[in-house]
């Protein structure tokens, strides 16, 4: 397999694992609601109404990566949505062990966020709706 074509094939298995572990997160926010998100939004002084823009974060911005559609642009939406959730949600978490079975307590924000970073820096390849013919894909 040439170079070139077994990297564009790593951006895609890369595209498809972040998009689909964080989309179906987003899913399960359509269907149970974003409320509770409100709580640490006032936390940090935050107006309540930000808490649906974690649908462009888990929704729009994944498939946007999937589908290979402006690659860069959905990772970015990816990595901000990742660091809000983060700093909301799990900032009490980030220097622990999970305690059951060990590991990052995070591990799971923390891989999406770094892997969206990546695709950030790498492009989806030209196995997407754009084909990587944009710097933005």
């Amino acid at each position: 397999m040439a170079a070139g074509k077994s990297e564009d094939l790593g951006k895609l298995v890369l595209r498809l694992s972040i998009g689909f572990v964080l989309v179906l997160h987003g899913i399960f926010k359509i269907h149970a609601g974003v409320d509770w998100l409100k709580g640490p939004l006032a936390q940090f002084g935050l107006p309540g109404f930000l808490a649906y823009g974690v649908f462009i974060g888990e929704v729009v911005g994944p498939i946007m990566v999937i589908l290979g559609f402006r690659a860069r642009i959905g990772a970015a939406i990816i990595v901000i949505n990742m660091v809000v959730a983060l700093l909301l949600v799990h900032r009490l978490q980030i220097f622990t062990i999970n305690p059951a079975g060990g590991g990052w307590a995070i591990e799971l924000p923390a891989l999406v966020l770094f892997g969206a970073l990546a695709l950030f820096f790498l492009g989806g390849g030209k196995y997407g709706v754009n084909r990587g013919k944009n710097a933005w894909d």
